[in-house]
């Protein structure tokens, strides 16, 4: 069974070669978020004498997959040609993998734009350390569906622009088990999760949680306790861990993209997902730092990354889906398909991650705060 299965193995690696596939929120949101994309750092352009926004110049921190500029494939290219048309510079793109690797970067350096996922989001924003975006001067921020773009605003004012968003699925190996619900992926010992403590929502999601990122100290310890119960599970950062666990038969369920289903499926492997009524998503924004003054260059970036072109590319390249729903052509077509991006029921079935406790903090409510979710996660995973 497990040597049958090895061209399948290398059929799901070939394909993922073609996908940034980052995973921002966990690694998630998403889009990671690579070389085999995802996988590498991107090549930076090298840093400039004078590295500040004010002489027209910008300092970038995206995931990987998020800034490509052809150094690992001409296909992966909506920023090389940036400079040139523009007459920006590029100054510094530091790339990293996930919103551990991001917060630790943001410590040490200022950056004019973040793309940042939904947990990193509403920190920057609670910390001021991001400015309010003019919506207006974003041309094509109308064609970004309303509901990704109050992700990240409060009220009128708006602090990111969507980029790529996406959802976690749960897949099963249809030649080992049945994979009814969900009660069955998280009663199974031989599951392999997302690293990340926002999975824990999906663990409150499949219990009844109403809104799974709004949990009390009950409702979380709850969560945390059923994947104790599995002493068997796995966690991956990296999904070619989930492929290769489904490859060679030491995964029977695992928590997934619908990208990644449809190129395991591809690949000739047994998997289904796991039907259900709702899931978790989420949408990674471009933010403009707080301490850029001279934003002629910045509004440049964002017009670049929500044109068509940019969002298509980058859609293909990452496995997930574009913000501006007019991008849902050619390249990006069966990425669009795979979330449903142009079908507002498909939509309408994802849950899309904010930062616990969201509106739920005291006085009025009683929702645990994201530190205690970090604390039972890394209880989990250690």
């Amino acid at each position: 069974m497990i040597r049958n299965r090895l061209p399948a193995l290398a059929l799901a690696l070939a394909a993922l070669g073609g996908t940034g596939a980052a995973q921002s929120v966990g690694p998630a949101s998403g889009p990671t978020p690579g070389s085999t994309p995802g996988l590498e750092a991107t090549p930076s352009p090298a840093p400039s004498e004078s590295p500040t926004q004010s002489d027209g110049t910008l300092q970038i921190l995206a995931y990987r997959g998020y800034a490509e500029y052809g150094g690992i494939s001409p296909q992966a290219n909506w920023t090389g040609t940036f400079e040139k048309d523009t007459g920006c510079r590029l100054a510094r793109i530091d790339t990293v993998q996930t919103p551990e690797e991001m917060s630790a970067k943001l410590a040490g350096h200022a950056y004019d734009l973040v793309s940042a996922g939904p947990v990193l989001a509403a920190e920057l924003i609670e910390a001021r350390k991001v400015q309010a975006v003019d919506a207006d001067r974003v041309d094509d921020y109308d064609d970004i569906p309303e509901r990704l773009r109050d992700l990240v605003s409060d009220g009128d004012t708006v602090y990111g622009v969507p980029f790529l968003w996406g959802y976690h699925e749960f897949l099963y190996d249809t030649s080992r088990v049945k994979g009814r619900d969900l009660a069955d992926v998280f009663g199974s010992d031989r599951v392999m999760l997302r690293d990340s403590p926002l999975t824990l929502a999906d663990v409150a999601l499949a219990g009844g949680a109403d809104d799974p990122f709004e949990l009390d100290a009950g409702r979380l310890g709850e969560a945390a306790e059923r994947l104790e119960a599995t002493p068997g599970r796995t966690f991956w950062t990296n999904q070619l861990d989930l492929v290769k666990g489904f490859a060679n038969g030491s995964v029977d369920y695992g928590q997934a993209t619908p990208h990644l289903r449809e190129l395991l499926v591809r690949a000739r492997q047994p998997v289904k997902a796991v039907a259900a009524p709702r899931v978790t998503g989420w949408v990674d924004s471009w933010m403009l730092g707080a301490g850029v003054t001279a934003t002629d260059c910045a509004y440049r970036w964002l017009n670049r990354m929500t044109g068509t072109d940019a969002q298509r590319d980058a859609a293909a390249w990452n496995g997930l889906a574009p913000a501006n729903t007019k991008a849902c052509k050619g390249r990006a077509r069966s990425v669009c398909e795979a979330y449903g991006a142009t079908r507002s029921n498909r939509l309408d079935r994802v849950v899309f991650a904010t930062r616990p406790p969201g509106d739920c903090r005291p006085p009025k409510g009683e929702c645990a705060d994201y530190a205690a979710w970090s604390q039972r996660w890394r209880e989990l995973v250690d």
